[in-house]
């Protein structure tokens, strides 16, 4: 190592992102002739991080620091230029709204970092990046005053209903439709990217990255044979596929806000085989140096959620009342980050009314679990929020920003209930919540304690948005209610006392 080598950088807030970048051959092909890497430093503990090439000769290193204080690294690679140089940087407390990465707590919830409950609220908007600057900025905006705190998003472009849009960037050099070489990425593609994970960041928002999906076809459906590639990036073989993964780690790693999702409907990708997708979480395992929440979404097929590298199970499933069974499998976080969309399109996907979207949003919470919105209401430019963004068309999202301010009230260690609580979630004798799906009873009865205890009884109406006192009880309460509505919440919380 050469001293004139090491240098400082400007220093970076705990859990942000330190960033370097070193001179270096452009000759060849420097995505894989060259490696380029560095470990980071802070006393006892290391954290090999693996650099990656921005293009015009310039090789970059990414490393998000999760504590305060000085950090030092050096690097290693192939080339004399980018080998053996060092540096430090200090890590300064994080900013206001810096409540660093998400994490699993308690088997089966999240928080951030610093201790800050994470309740996902989320949205999807598939193929948002590839289109026009107007319509992303317009989709940001939206996102600004909505309730959500994390968006599924596609990396790489999308060809299907609604969405039949060549974009302005590919993540790969070459000419489209098919002519592609993908030992090449595109800079200036991930460079727009970058912006796009870092803009989320700003709004508060996790960015779920889709790192492959099978949405490349001119004809999806479920008689694979006789659709014709569009692209092609759903079937770019084994060496390919793990370069584009190692490259996408590398560069996304460091964001505080990124999510793994190692596919969207694995099992509608037909060119790969189960044994693909463990190879590629195998590489998420191995190569995140941060541990980013990880998963991969559902089709008609589930995966074996208990794999070491996934975090959470990311669901497709029409209805949200099943999470018990898979929390009791697999002792992970449950997210039905698909369980059909608020819209009005053909598609039996894409049409549930406003309110059974809310519905299906209280359906998991009572049982233990988390769900993800998405909107498909039809539009003459084929701009439909679930795929392009833009704008929000139904009623829902406040709704869930009502159930959101809600839920941030409830008790941190609340749980699904077993009978006779039948769809009750909450702590004994502390605090309940039932939610009454379609039921519509004049009265409802419900044993609240043991101990004479008394409680506060509110009924929430998730669709008109309000909550109204029913009064104080104990022991048995039986309430009277309003007839011909569906999916009310009981909420009952202790009265405690001070003398």
């Amino acid at each position: 190592m050469s001293s004139d080598a090491t240098r400082s950088a400007s220093p970076v807030e705990q859990w942000g992102v330190f960033e370097t970048a070193l001179r270096g051959p452009a000759e060849g092909n420097p995505f894989t002739d060259v490696t380029f890497s560095a470990v980071f430093r802070q006393g006892e503990r290391a954290f090999p991080v693996t650099g990656f090439y921005d293009g015009d000769g310039v090789y970059r290193l990414r490393f998000m620091p999760d504590a305060t204080g000085e950090w030092h690294y050096e690097t290693r690679g192939n080339r004399p230029e980018l080998d053996g140089r060092s540096g430090t940087f200090t890590a300064l407390a994080p900013s206001a709204g810096n409540h660093g990465p998400v994490r699993v707590r308690d088997s089966f919830h999240f928080i951030h970092a610093d201790g800050t409950p994470f309740i996902p609220f989320g949205t999807t908007c598939y193929a948002w990046i590839h289109q026009s600057g107007a319509l992303q900025r317009q989709t940001l905006q939206t996102l600004a005053g909505a309730p959500f705190n994390k968006l599924r998003m596609c990396i790489l472009p999308k060809w299907y209903p609604f969405n039949h849009v060549e974009p302005e960037r590919y993540p790969f050099e070459g000419t489209p439709p098919r002519q592609w070489d993908f030992a090449r990425f595109n800079p200036a593609f991930f460079r727009h990217l970058d912006t796009c994970v870092a803009d989320l960041c700003t709004l508060g928002i996790e960015a779920d990255l889709i790192l492959f999906h099978p949405y490349d076809e001119d004809r999806f459906g479920f008689h694979r044979e006789h659709c014709e590639v569009h692209w092609g990036f759903d079937r770019m073989g084994e060496a390919n596929d793990d370069r584009y993964l190692r490259y996408v780690i590398a560069r996304y790693a460091a964001y505080r806000n990124v999510w793994w999702s190692l596919a969207n409907e694995w099992d509608f990708v037909k060119p790969k085989q189960p044994s693909d997708w463990l190879r590629l979480g195998g590489i998420i395992q191995a190569e995140d140096p941060h541990r980013r929440l990880a998963s991969i979404h559902n089709g008609g097929c589930d995966f074996d959620h208990a794999q070491p590298w996934i975090t959470h199970c990311s669901l497709q499933k029409p209805h949200t009342d099943g999470a018990r069974a898979y929390r009791d499998r697999y002792r992970k976080p449950v997210i039905y980050d698909e369980c059909h969309y608020e819209g009005n399109i053909p598609q039996s996907w894409g049409n549930l009314t406003a309110e059974k979207m809310v519905a299906q949003f209280w359906s998991a919470w009572i049982n233990g679990a988390y769900c993800g919105h998405g909107e498909t209401y039809l539009a003459p430019d084929e701009v439909l929020w679930w795929s392009k963004g833009g704008v929000l068309r139904g009623r829902s999202p406040a709704c869930l920003a009502f159930m959101k301010t809600l839920l941030a009230d409830a008790p941190s260690n609340g749980a699904p209930m077993n009978p006779p609580y039948w769809e009750t979630w909450g702590v004994p004798d502390e605090y309940y919540l039932v939610h009454l799906h379609e039921q519509q009873p004049a009265k409802w009865k419900i044993r609240l304690s043991g101990d004479n205890a008394r409680f506060k009884a509110s009924l929430i109406d998730p669709w008109a948005m309000t909550i109204a006192p029913l009064g104080e009880f104990h022991g048995d309460a039986e309430l009277d209610l309003p007839p011909g509505r569906t999916h009310l919440v009981l909420r009952f919380v202790r009265v405690h006392h001070t003398h």
